[in-house]
């Protein structure tokens, strides 16, 4: 590893890294102990239930996936636990990748089965 001379851009960037982790930490506890004030402690999602033991385990989604957009209220967040989370974070991303690439985003575009083809013609008998 190559030492770093002081004043260099190596050290500024790390510096300006190390500014914007802790920044980061800061914002994101500040909304998730107001997050953890105004809600149940219950995933948005799956309904599964927290405790003090796993709270770690639940996280504060916001809804608008702007992590500044942080109004007292509560508006923007929602409780999901660590599953249903990345779940909603893969799903987001996944619709972000299509749009940029003009694929499909509707689901009727994306199935090739359709169970209820037929349903009035079984009816009928």
């Amino acid at each position: 590893m190559a030492l770093k001379k002081p004043g260099s851009s190596g050290e500024r960037l790390d510096r300006i890294v190390a500014e914007a982790r802790q920044n980061r930490a800061t914002r994101e506890k500040g909304y998730r102990e107001q997050a953890l004030k105004l809600y149940p402690w219950i995933c948005g999602r799956c309904a599964r239930e927290f405790n003090r033991e796993n709270l770690h385990e639940l996280t504060v989604h916001h809804k608008d996936h702007d992590h500044d957009n942080n109004p007292p209220d509560g508006s923007n967040w929602e409780l999901l636990c660590l599953y249903c989370h990345d779940n909603e974070q893969s799903r987001y991303l996944e619709n972000e990748a299509n749009s940029r690439t003009g694929s499909p985003n509707n689901q009727e575009a994306l199935t090739t089965h359709n169970p209820f083809a037929n349903l009035k013609e079984l009816l009928k008998e």
